[in-house]
């Protein structure tokens, strides 16, 4: 029997075996069931995707992308202390911070510093004016 034949033989034995076990299995044919339909669908979102692209020369639709939550954080400062010290806060304890009063704050999006800012107070409700955004390119350099 030639290597061609064997490698044959074990296909029709694998097979055969795949399709009883899918007759002896409910459990095993539902799974196979819904990961061809995951693969089909994520076929049809990635084709869907590619035919919205269309040409390098065409412009691209990000509105797909506009809706996308992100998590938007303001960071005035940091300090590492003791849990000893952190179980002993009171109220009216002060906490002192890396900063000094004045020092522009961080403003992160999903932890990535993307600005910096300065605290403004507008009919009692506190906002944040941008002092400095950060280049998209030094953005990446951070993330290496």
């Amino acid at each position: 029997m030639s290597d061609q034949d064997d490698l044959s033989a074990w296909g029709d034995a694998l097979a055969e075996q795949a399709e009883a076990a899918a007759e002896d299995d409910p459990w095993g044919a539902a799974l196979n069931e819904q990961a061809e339909a995951e693969a089909a669908a994520t076929k049809s979102s990635l084709d869907a995707l590619s035919e919205s692209r269309g040409s390098g020369g065409e412009k691209v639709d990000l509105d797909v992308l506009l809706d996308i939550p992100v998590t938007l954080q303001l960071e005035i400062g940091r300090t590492k202390v003791s849990i000893r010290n952190l179980l002993s806060y009171t109220q009216g304890s002060v906490i002192e911070m890396d900063r000094l009063a004045g020092e522009p704050l961080d403003l992160l999006v999903n932890g990535t510093l993307i600005a910096h800012g300065e605290v403004v107070v507008i009919n009692d409700k506190f906002g944040v004016r941008l002092t400095d955004v950060i280049s998209p390119q030094d953005r990446i350099k951070k993330l290496k």
